[in-house]
């Protein structure tokens, strides 16, 4: 039997925009946290750095928007497919999320160089991973997950290059 699901409401979609907003803005507090008992410090400062890292302040803002857009991309998969159908998707998604905090805590948090070079690479391939299951959904959702893995790309270049310069 195929059932067809009912949309939800107008007031269902803005709350679940706002929990998909606040899950990922979560995620990257938890991360921000790690990172900004770091960044200032002279462990940071002092650490050599290739050429072509980007100046500090830029993180934050482009952080800021890719968050966005996640939560975004998170809530049209929901939006289109419903929580039942899409739970593959949106769990593992989560489980990214994880990665992604995982990664400013072995950087920053505990300035381990090496394991964060490692485990970036993991997140990359959990958005590769993301990226194909909302392509399931909403092929909208998928691609505003393309410029994450493409910073998350530049990212795991730096992290290397800072890796092996130190």
């Amino acid at each position: 039997m195929n059932e067809k699901r009912e949309p939800p409401s107008k007031t269902i979609l803005a709350m679940g925009l706002v929990v998909s907003i606040a899950i990922c803005f979560l995620a990257a507090s938890i991360g921000g946290f790690a990172t900004s008992s770091s960044v200032g410090s002279d462990w940071f400062v002092e650490l050599n750095k290739p050429s072509w890292n980007p100046p500090n302040w830029i993180f934050g803002p482009v952080w800021s928007v890719l968050y966005l857009m996640m939560a975004v991309a998170a809530w049209l998969v929901w939006k289109q497919s419903g929580f039942a159908k899409s739970r593959l998707a949106l769990g593992w998604f989560a489980f990214h999320l994880l990665l992604n905090i995982l990664w400013s805590v072995l950087f920053f948090g505990l300035q381990q160089l090496g394991w964060a070079a490692v485990e970036i690479v993991a997140l990359w391939l959990s958005i590769a991973v993301s990226i194909a299951l909302f392509y399931r959904h909403s092929q909208l959702a998928a691609g505003l997950l393309v410029p994450y893995i493409l910073w998350v790309s530049f990212a795991t270049f730096l992290n290397f290059a800072i890796w092996s310069l130190n």
